[in-house]
């Protein structure tokens, strides 16, 4: 019995063209090898992400205007951020616990306390309640009313 196909196929390969063509593809795998070692180099095992979801509680709205905060448990600030169109930011982080404070003029503050785990996504819905997180304009000239106050008092 006779195999043409095996006899042709076997008569176009020489050693020296078969040494190069396994020299290629232990090339590739090698490069490809190197490339996925740095780019576990580059994104370190220690850091995780934290998502945060910025909405109104009634209208289940997005707010764009906010200002997400995140802190370390020692009140340091790591990151100020601005939500996007769909009122959503993202931050790549160290593993650790930290507070995140969302605020906005119109809208109570909202803080939340997580803890980022490494290669890992932690997610924050914020839901922004009516109310103001920022003095206004009366609260601002009744607290220096008072201080005046208690400055003529000496209190």
């Amino acid at each position: 019995m006779k195999l043409p196909n095996l006899t042709r196929l076997a008569q176009g390969w020489s050693l020296s063209r078969a040494q190069a063509i396994i020299g290629t593809v232990t090339g590739i795998i090698t490069i490809a090898g190197a490339v996925v070692s740095v780019v576990q180099f580059a994104h370190p095992a220690s850091m995780g992400n934290l998502v945060a979801i910025v909405q109104t509680t009634g209208a289940r709205g997005s707010v764009t205007d906010a200002t997400v905060e995140v802190l370390t448990a020692e009140n340091a600030v790591v990151a100020t951020l601005t939500p996007d169109a769909t009122g959503r930011v993202a931050q790549e982080l160290r593993e650790g616990v930290y507070v995140v404070r969302v605020s906005h003029p119109k809208y109570a503050a909202d803080t939340r306390r997580v803890q980022v785990l490494p290669r890992q996504t932690v997610e924050v819905r914020a839901s922004l309640r009516s109310g103001s997180s920022s003095p206004t304009s009366i609260d601002r000239a009744v607290n220096s009313s008072v201080s005046a106050v208690r400055r003529v008092l000496r209190f």
